[in-house]
């Protein structure tokens, strides 16, 4: 089983909705949609596969933004891209995989033995 580790500010730019408008508001509605996963009940993720835990990694405006069961929102205190090399080495042992479409990112989570995916794994265009 691995753990999920979400680029909020990644995933939520990864489609022109008008994000941008209420970024906590896209943030949250990310977190909803990643917390219908259930990874708590041994839920699988295609393309990833089982998931023992999801950890939403926010910034910025986003930061005020609640866990939820199933999600654990990570509220970077600067950098989210740093705060998510952070949970990749602290997670290298047990298995990660990391959301992003952001080049630098995923060379540097895969440093410490992290899995990418691209933001359609978990947010489906359109």
């Amino acid at each position: 089983m691995s753990v999920l580790i979400v680029d909020g500010a990644n995933v939520v730019g990864s489609v022109p909705d008008g994000w941008w408008r209420d970024r906590r508001g896209a943030a949250e509605r990310l977190r909803d949609r990643l917390a219908q996963r259930d990874p708590a009940g041994g839920g699988e993720i295609e393309g990833i596969g089982p998931v023992e835990e999801i950890v939403l990694v926010v910034e910025g405006a986003a930061r005020g933004v609640e866990s939820v069961p199933g999600v654990r929102v990570d509220p970077a205190p600067g950098s989210g891209d740093d705060r998510i090399v952070e949970l990749a080495a602290a997670y290298a042992g047990r298995g990660c995989v990391v959301v992003t479409a952001d080049r630098e990112l995923r060379e540097r989570v895969r440093a410490h033995g992290a899995r990418c995916v691209g933001p359609r794994t978990v947010r489906p265009v359109g």
